[in-house]
């Protein structure tokens, strides 16, 4: 049967390898490529909006 120091030794450890492995994901995460393509697109949607606007006001008149 399983002590409870095994118990607490191996509930650190689980818990200790889920926060790395969380935080390994999350520096992934925000590292990329995909990440870094949509928030430029994301960027150049209101200036092609602006652009279109525009246009669209000087047509009019």
């Amino acid at each position: 049967m399983i002590s409870d120091n095994d118990l607490y030794r191996l509930a650190i450890f689980l818990g200790s390898a889920s926060v790395v492995l969380i935080v390994i994901y999350h520096f992934l995460e925000v590292n990329s490529q995909e990440s870094a393509l949509q928030q430029k697109a994301a960027k150049a949607v209101p200036a092609l909006q602006q652009q279109a606007v525009g246009k669209a006001s000087n047509a009019a008149r």
